[in-house]
């Protein structure tokens, strides 16, 4: 299991704090445990640690995923993290639901022009419907000189707009596959 940054002496910083040391120092402290409280452990107790990433955004917060036999239990910020020092933003730290929400869709849905209800489609041939999409708005909307003559080999036939959840990476590599396609619009939704 991963060392996650708890300290043990983290009890000795809190009882210097003003109100906690009074209570603790008059007595308050041991005989204010019921024998719930002292059997009570972590929720985390007994799980698998691993370090992470958070995928939203691009500022790559650090996280301990807890999993318990191959499933998702917790997800919290990782103490260790120079980036986040163990907090993480409501996202993030909802991160959770990207595996576990019960709403979440697992196939590809699709509603047909003029439709009002949704099917469900395969992967690849969705994928293909999108490639065959793109191709022709491509061509549809090709310039190879603009209004001055000048060679501008560019379509204003589709635009990307990125989400939140991109992070560096994935915005350096959609941003050379629409450049690459002549595409002029690239846009992240953090700019808007």
């Amino acid at each position: 299991m991963a060392d996650t940054g708890a300290r043990p002496g983290s009890f000795e910083r809190l009882r210097r704090l003003p109100l906690v040391g009074r209570a603790l120092d008059w007595g308050m402290g041991e005989s204010a445990l019921s024998p719930a409280t002292r059997e009570a452990g972590a929720r985390i107790a007994g799980l698998r640690a691993t370090e992470s990433v958070c995928p939203y955004c691009a500022v790559g917060c650090g996280q301990v995923v807890y999993t318990r036999g191959g499933r998702l239990v917790d997800i919290e910020g990782n103490p260790r993290s120079p980036i986040n020092q163990g907090t993480l933003c409501p996202k993030g730290a909802a991160s959770r639901q990207l595996v576990q929400q019960p709403g979440r869709l697992t196939k590809v849905r699709y509603r047909r022009p003029g439709g009002t209800e949704w099917e469900e489609l395969e992967l690849e041939r969705a994928m293909d419907m999108i490639a065959d999409r793109l191709i022709a708005a491509r061509e549809a909307g090709w310039q190879d000189e603009d209004h001055y003559g000048r060679r501008v080999d560019r379509t204003l036939g589709f635009a990307h707009l990125g989400g939140a959840t991109l992070d560096n990476e994935e915005n350096y590599l959609i941003k050379k596959l629409f450049t690459a396609m002549g595409a002029v619009q690239i846009e992240n939704q953090a700019r808007i």
